[in-house]
């Protein structure tokens, strides 16, 4: 006798499909958010870097108090 656990099931077959795609959608969404975020600290470090180098070069004059 046959396993009747083993039998093709169509509406299993529909829910996993709709979780795997729900799922691979989560994923992407994830996985470029990680990205934007590892881009977003890259640039604010690459940055800073620049900032820590440069401002001695770049010091700007004092200002100048207002006269009433």
């Amino acid at each position: 006798m046959a396993n009747p656990w083993l039998k093709k099931n169509p509406f299993m077959s529909m829910w996993l499909s709709a979780a795997n795609s729900a799922a691979g959608s989560a994923r992407g969404r994830a996985t470029a958010q990680a990205k934007r975020a590892g881009r977003t600290a890259t640039t604010n470090v690459a940055k800073g870097m620049m900032d820590l180098w440069t401002a001695p070069l770049t010091a700007g004059t004092k200002k100048r108090a207002k006269k009433r």
